[in-house]
């Protein structure tokens, strides 16, 4: 049977009709997208976590334990190392190490903690401090010589992060965030995390050595010079020795201590004069390398006295989410 419908009537509803279907599809096209739009605005990005691409050796030593037996690297081979300097008298230190013990408890298979005390006078009130915060790793007093190797340590705690492989890929000065620790711990160790994991080349953060391949120091404005003078202050920072008493050049105090009025006057002097000679014509400028993200921490506990430094503390990094105790 035929509808009822004329043809002129069909004529006039039906292009209504489809102009409203089309109305109607429209609009809940353009609420899909704007709810997407507003889903993804507010989407919480992943943290990002920085370790060294390239870490080199950490420096081995031999030491005895509070229980008179032998600490070291090697003994320790395969497992992913978090070396602390710590002091009985360090607030941060006394903080950080109830985290540092579950750590230890949680990834007892696979990670190895060393705590290397300083400034020890009496060994048995180390012994007594560590069994009473239960802890559960090895502990040795610290030697000249091996604070020498790692950069005399300028205040407390400084941690190292050294790879199975046995490489430094990443250097903490003062109190960190435990959970910061764990996304590290847990990126060597292969293992899921809610983070992205980036690379960065040592340029003196780790190993003082490397300053030479710094293209910003802590403290030194560089504005007002031509990639090429800039340069050329770099040259002269990594030439020059600091008269401060450090033995170290420039660019290495600024890394080491950016507090000393010595290299920083000196540099600034050496940019100042720079900037006021004739510029010649810029040269392309070198590629720099990526630098790590920085986020706060707590103060570190200064030392009074440090033996001569060869390394500078790591770049911070930006915090793990609370919610990741949780995995």
């Amino acid at each position: 049977m035929m509808p009822l419908t004329t043809p002129r009537s069909r004529l006039a509803t039906g292009p209504l009709h489809g102009l409203a279907a089309l109305c109607v599809v429209t609009s809940f096209l353009l609420c899909f997208a704007a709810s997407a739009s507003a889903q993804e605005a507010v989407a919480p990005q992943r943290p990002v976590i920085h370790l060294i691409g390239h870490p080199e050796a950490a420096p081995d030593f031999l030491l005895s334990s509070l229980d008179g037996k032998p600490v070291s690297l090697v003994g320790a081979k395969g497992k992913v190392v978090l070396l602390n300097f710590w002091a009985t008298w360090c607030g941060p230190c006394r903080a950080e190490i109830p985290d540092l013990v579950e750590l230890q408890k949680r990834y007892a298979d696979s990670l190895q903690i060393i705590g290397l005390a300083v400034d020890v006078d009496d060994s048995t009130e180390v012994k007594a401090f560590a069994e009473s915060f239960g802890v559960n790793y090895p502990i040795a007093v610290a030697s000249d010589e091996v604070r020498i190797k790692y950069g005399g340590i300028s205040a407390l705690p400084t941690s190292f992060l050294i790879d199975p492989q046995g490489g430094i890929v990443q250097k903490h000065t003062g109190y960190s965030n435990p959970l910061l620790f764990e996304l590290e711990i847990r990126a060597l160790l292969h293992l899921a995390i809610p983070a992205t994991v980036e690379t960065f080349e040592d340029t003196g953060q780790v190993f003082l050595k490397n300053a030479d391949k710094a293209t910003e120091l802590p403290g030194v404005d560089f504005t007002g010079l031509s990639p090429q003078q800039k340069l050329v202050a770099l040259r002269a920072f990594n030439a020059e020795s600091c008269t401060c008493g450090c033995k170290l050049t420039l660019a290495q105090c600024r890394i080491y201590d950016s507090a000393c009025h010595v290299s920083r006057e000196r540099t600034a002097a050496i940019v100042e004069e720079l900037s006021k000679s004739s510029p010649a014509v810029p040269a392309a400028p070198a590629k720099e390398p990526p630098s790590p993200t920085a986020a706060p921490s707590r103060d570190p506990a200064p030392l009074a006295s440090s033996p001569a430094p060869s390394q500078k503390r790591a770049p911070a990094l930006q915090s793990a989410p609370q919610s990741y105790r949780n995995l």
